[in-house]
């Protein structure tokens, strides 16, 4: 069949009236065939890493911070969303181009597969823990490629070389039967190996189950503290709902680990190398506290941050055991996906409590926020230290590693900046003159807020209440009411933390290390 596709000749190709659209159809159908199969075939050898899914992680890796920046501050939690979509349509078009070659130039076609799958083939290779198997479907994704265009293209070749032909036949009308079948046949095919592909790649329903039947003895759910709301509509709740809880990481498919297949290696410049279980780790003694965590990607007023209810194991125990030595500045994390952040070793064996977190809210971890094992570091960005999924942490120094958002443009260290904002009114809304309530919350974890104020079209700072907090690792909310006269009124928020320093109304974007300025706001009192 290969050979016959080859071999056609070419002279009467001038007078062939069947469209070249037909063409890019079949390229875009047998490359829809070829990423069934592969995703078919990762399912069953329960990789991860389809080719798909490593080339787009590949991609996200390689893109410039600022590209990756722009897209988080515009897109925010549909940021893979509107990735897919664009791989989804790049991957149409170049199926579309290699079809439409495919009609002259069969040689072209063929090498376009090849360098497709090169490319997902090295992805998938340079991912961390790889096996091997990791290729296979990048194999079988570029055989089914191949052979589904070239059955696609022998049944077009006739088309075209009986129409082209100058004998009356009623052959063109089978030709063409026969060719619509074929199409048919392989976009079912493809549609059923997505199908498919579904129900093999089950791995993440398996450790669903696990995690809603794992029970942590040691792990108590702790009611909201009395007095932490401040007690006005529309202030974003004290704690975050695990389920409302913003998601910023890199993993297209979360890692779905078992907990009975989970370690964590600690090791590089330490006296003795350790390795981790989960029962290990569930057996040594639980620290619970109310951590804020908010993302550096967060702008002036923004919501990437949320308040929770952390359990897990201090690092700090762990590494003392593990004894790190002089000269080691630096703790390089490792996730299961390959994400990498450097920490600050002190951050992780001071007081402060960090931790190898397990549970979130009272119940173990959602799959999307670190599932079996995460990390948690008071007063320290999460580009820095909240590795999910951790596997890995080499005692080092930060001379000797780049870790992955440094290499994109983010400082080295990440301490979280003190940052306040206004949720009530809302910005451009309407409020009744005369006494208006302005509240919202305020944070700098690890430090703590002692006081915030607001200022009403420039005017004086007027201090606002606070309410309670259970330590200085979670954010504040906060209440002042002041009489507005009718009109349209700017407001802007500041705070002073428990050193005595005032928050700056110095402008600054997220990038490198976190964003500052003063929330500011619009709105009309009537």
């Amino acid at each position: 069949m290969f050979g016959h596709v080859l071999t056609r000749p070419w002279d009467r190709i001038g007078r062939v009236r069947t469209s070249r659209g037909w063409w890019a159809i079949s390229g875009v159908v047998a490359g829809a065939l070829g990423l069934a199969v592969s995703y078919v075939v990762a399912g069953l050898l329960h990789v991860r890493e389809s080719p798909v899914v490593a080339v787009s992680e590949g991609v996200v890796k390689l893109t410039p911070g600022v590209v990756v920046e722009w897209a988080i501050d515009h897109f925010q939690h549909n940021d893979k969303l509107v990735f897919t979509i664009g791989m989804f349509v790049l991957l149409t078009v170049v199926f579309g181009l290699i079809g439409w070659q495919a009609r002259r130039r069969w040689w072209l076609a063929v090498s376009a597969y090849v360098v497709l799958a090169a490319i997902g083939g090295y992805a998938v290779y340079v991912k961390p823990g790889g096996t091997g198997a990791e290729q296979v479907p990048v194999v079988v994704g570029l055989l089914g490629w191949v052979v589904a265009m070239a059955v696609l293209a022998e049944w077009l070749r006739r088309w075209e070389l009986i129409e082209a032909s100058d004998e009356p036949s009623d052959e063109p009308t089978h030709s063409r039967r026969w060719f619509f079948t074929a199409l048919g046949v392989t976009a079912g095919v493809a549609a059923a190996g997505w199908g498919l592909g579904r129900i093999t790649t089950s791995g993440r329903r398996r450790v669903e189950e696990t995690r809603r039947l794992l029970r942590l003895d040691k792990v108590t759910d702790a009611p909201v503290p009395k007095g932490v709301e401040i007690g006005v509509d529309g202030v974003a709740p004290w704690q975050t709902p695990s389920s409302t809880f913003y998601l910023i990481d890199t993993a297209f498919t979360k890692p779905t680990i078992e907990p009975k297949d989970w370690t964590l290696r600690i090791h590089g410049m330490v006296d003795r190398e350790i390795t981790l279980t989960y029962d290990d780790l569930v057996s040594r003694e639980i620290t619970q506290d109310w951590i804020t965590l908010n993302c550096v990607s967060n702008p002036v007023g923004g919501d990437l941050v949320g308040n929770a209810w952390w359990s897990g194991v201090r690092l700090a125990a762990i590494l003392a055991e593990a004894g790190p030595q002089e000269g080691a500045d630096a703790v390089l994390q490792t996730s299961d996906d390959g994400w990498t952040c450097g920490t600050p070793l002190a951050a992780l064996t001071d007081d402060r409590n960090a931790m190898l977190a397990v549970a979130m809210n009272g119940e173990p971890l959602p799959v999307e926020h670190g599932f079996p094992v995460r990390t948690i570091v008071p007063g320290l960005y999460g580009y820095v230290s909240a590795c999910k999924w951790v596997v890995d942490m080499e005692v080092t120094r930060y001379s000797d590693f780049t870790a992955y958002w440094t290499s994109k443009g983010w400082s080295e260290q990440g301490p979280v900046k003190m940052a306040s904002r206004i949720d009530v009114p809302g910005d451009g809304g309407r409020v009744d003159a005369g006494a208006v309530v302005f509240a919202g919350a305020a944070w700098e974890q690890h430090t703590g807020i002692e006081r915030v104020e607001i200022s009403v079209d420039g005017g004086a700072w007027a201090e606002a209440d606070l309410a309670r907090v259970p330590n200085d690792d979670t954010w504040v909310q906060w209440r002042v009411e002041m009489d507005v006269e009718a009109g349209d009124h700017q407001v802007k928020v500041r705070a002073v933390d428990k050193s005595g320093q005032i928050q700056t109304g110095v402008q600054a974007d997220v990038v490198p290390n976190g964003a500052t300025g003063w929330h500011t706001i619009g709105f009309t009192a009537s």
